[in-house]
């Protein structure tokens, strides 16, 4: 793609600067191999490598290869060729413990290693080409860290905070309870109370004379 750029040098005059812009800045083929850089498999196991590629103007005669590096050398493990998107890639294997797992239905030129040993620690490079980005090519880094048995991960103190935790909750829950069977209690005393009030006026109240039953009726003595 090419732009024009005009400048003015004076009345009349212009200079045309032409701008070259590359495709492949905007298309930006990548491959990655997830979040993590580094894996960590027992001794005897067999590992995912995983490679995803992605490129915002699609892909035509994609290249990819995948290589092993330890102490400065580098051997080839598999490599292959997608010619469209969608299109099932052709690859050849040059590891006898090596599988290719990819397809690009999801964009993935994954790669299993069976079997592993101590020798097999180091860097897996995973390669990626794209003619239709002028060539555009990228890499990732998966490390691979051999180990006789997995670490067990120590959850003391996570069991520690847990319970600390439950323990509060359950501590406000109980006052919660609590304040809510005093408060309740609390208004049926105060209930009683008022209607004790209510009833020892109406008994006082009678006494006194003050509701005017039969002391009002009552006639004049006869003399």
């Amino acid at each position: 793609m090419k732009l024009y750029h005009w400048t003015c040098l004076g009345w009349g005059s212009y200079h045309i600067t032409r701008l070259d812009l590359s495709v492949w800045s905007v298309g930006g083929l990548e491959v990655t191999t997830g979040k993590v850089s580094l894996i960590e498999a027992v001794n005897g196991s067999t590992v995912l490598l995983p490679c995803n590629y992605h490129s915002c103007i699609g892909i035509k005669n994609l290249f990819f290869k995948w290589t092993f590096r330890n102490n400065g050398s580098e051997q080839a493990l598999c490599e292959g060729n997608i010619p469209a998107e969608k299109i099932e890639p052709t690859y050849s294997i040059s590891h006898d413990r090596v599988t290719f797992v990819g397809s690009s239905t999801t964009s993935n030129i994954s790669i299993l290693l069976w079997n592993i040993t101590f020798e097999d620690e180091g860097q897996y490079i995973c390669f990626a080409r794209n003619p239709k980005e002028k060539n555009r090519n990228h890499s990732a880094v998966l490390t691979l860290r051999v180990v006789d048995q997995m670490k067990e991960v120590d959850n003391t103190l996570t069991v520690i905070i847990v319970s600390a935790l439950g323990g509060v909750i359950g501590l406000v829950v109980i006052i919660m309870v609590i304040k809510a069977l005093v408060v309740h209690f609390l208004l049926k005393d105060d209930e009683k109370n008022k209607e004790c009030l209510v009833t020892s006026s109406g008994n006082d109240n009678t006494e006194n004379g003050l509701s005017g039953a039969k002391a009002d009726n009552k006639g004049t003595p006869k003399a």
